[in-house]
């Protein structure tokens, strides 16, 4: 009997017009459980079998009915009670779980529950005298809108990795806290707190020569956004060795214009290395704090420049022209400047912010020059969908990315929707198989395709006859 190749039996697995009697069938098969698992039509006995056999995978499935939820929470195994936290809900019987979660005797599953926005609030509180230090501090970096009390909490902690997580210039939700006033001298004095408390500091009764010399450049970058920063520190600041206090500078809202060009170049051109009087591991710092400018630049927010774009239409700065284009008060005739801005980046901006649909040539031009500094699913013609004609027309697309999207047609010619099932780029004919127009001598090339994402693809696809699915079954002897 052949064996099953493990996509086409996962494809299965996330059919949603999957038979019943054949999600019976899938579940004699040895793989592929974790996507059988996150199904919401599994009957309880169905549900019951997967217990057994990975009951992580059945935790993770946000439509469980409550009794097996309950069942769940008592597993031996950690993550299991982790996952039932990652797929909870709002209900009355989730709040039941979060209760004996709050007092479970594993850390994770508590840290799990200090850092999930769904935990109701006065169980989360409870968590700030957790008895673990992990736990305080994840609830430190996740619940950024704490009440007060559990924020000077934690910001009082003994624990000092509780304090410096609840007092940092990185938290993991939005908006990021400010420490009470009452509490930024001391913070101020920690070195491990320092660095969070700068930017809040009160210039009238703090040392800030003190703090702009501080050998940490994280204290240094978190004052040089200080809004009340004396001329003389500013420029001090300027020419710190360190590309990421420079870039605090540059981004101010009072820095000269003429300074600023100087700084955008020092941060952004090519790296200098430094002299040999500087030790092996402060020149690798130094050159990863440069390669961290360029990533800052693209996540980079001047709110400032948002509220007043006019003056920043024509920075030479594109993370300047950024902040304009997401203004949603822009006159016609500026955002139009921006829209066809030669950076992708800004031209997105204003997509974004324009009260108006964007038209079909710009829409494609902003997906066709679309060049993400990471690697990342979304790609502007998600927000902006492309006509039927254009749509038609890439199919023929010399670019595979844009060949693509080809397939977003539901109703593309069939002619189409062949060349591009037999497409030689692999992720072409993947997209092409989650069509529904397929016909079924097509998706059983699909299904034999090299590929085993595409063969994945094929079998998730709803126009696959169930007939063929019992067939492959039949002759695997499952």
């Amino acid at each position: 009997m052949p064996d099953l190749p493990y996509d086409f039996l996962a494809g299965l697995a996330e059919n949603p017009a999957l038979p019943a009697d054949l999600v019976d069938r899938l579940l004699a098969a040895p793989h592929h459980r974790y996507a059988l698992a996150r199904r919401p039509d599994l009957t309880e006995p169905q549900l019951a079998a997967l217990i057994d056999r990975d009951a992580h995978a059945v935790a993770l499935n946000r439509h469980l009915p409550p009794q097996l939820r309950r069942r769940l929470a008592a597993h031996p195994d950690p993550s299991v009670r982790v996952a039932l936290i990652v797929s909870a809900t709002d209900s009355d019987e989730d709040r039941d779980l979060f209760e004996r979660f709050a007092a479970d005797p594993a850390p994770g599953v508590r840290k799990e529950l200090a850092e999930s926005d769904r935990t109701p609030a006065d169980l989360r509180a409870r968590l700030a005298h957790d008895p673990d230090p992990d736990v305080r501090a994840a609830l430190a970096q996740w619940w950024t809108t704490a009440p007060e009390p559990v924020r000077r909490t934690l910001l009082t902690d003994p624990e000092g990795s509780v304090r410096a997580a609840a007092c940092a210039t990185y938290f993991r939700r939005l908006p990021h806290p400010v420490p009470p006033a009452d509490l930024v001298p001391a913070l101020l004095a920690d070195p491990l707190t320092r660095a969070g408390a700068a930017a809040h500091c009160d210039p009238a009764t703090t040392d800030l020569e003190r703090l702009a010399t501080d050998p940490d450049p994280d204290v240094r970058r978190a004052l040089a956004t200080h809004p009340g920063l004396p001329a003389a520190l500013c420029g001090r600041l300027a020419a710190d060795p360190r590309a990421l206090v420079r870039l605090a500078v540059l981004t101010r809202p009072d820095t000269p214009a003429a300074e600023r060009a100087a700084l955008h170049d020092s941060v952004t051109g090519p790296f200098e290395p430094p002299g040999e009087d500087v030790d092996e591991e402060t020149a690798f710092e130094l050159e990863l704090d440069h390669i961290g400018v360029g990533i800052e630049l693209w996540m980079l927010h001047l709110p400032w420049v948002t509220a007043d774009p006019l003056p920043h239409l024509d920075s030479p700065h594109p993370v300047f022209r950024r902040a304009a284009a997401a203004s949603p008060d822009l006159p016609a005739e500026a955002r139009a400047r921006l829209l066809a801005d030669p950076d992708n980046e800004v031209a997105l901006a204003a997509a974004r912010s324009s009260p108006d649909p964007i038209d079909p040539v710009t829409a494609e031009r902003l997906d066709r020059e679309h060049r993400p500094r990471k690697r990342m699913r979304w790609r502007p013609a998600d927000a902006y969908p492309l006509p039927v004609e254009t749509l038609r027309r890439l199919a023929d697309d010399p670019a595979p990315r844009m060949r693509l999207l080809a397939p977003r047609d539901p109703d593309l010619p069939a002619d189409l929707l062949e060349r591009l099932a037999g497409d030689p780029e692999e992720r072409v004919r993947r997209a092409a198989a989650s069509h529904p127009a397929l016909t079924p001598a097509l998706l059983r090339a699909l299904l034999d395709d090299p590929s085993p994402s595409v063969q994945r693809a094929a079998a998730a696809n709803p126009a696959l006859p169930a007939d063929e699915i019992r067939a492959r079954l039949d002759a695997a002897g499952l």
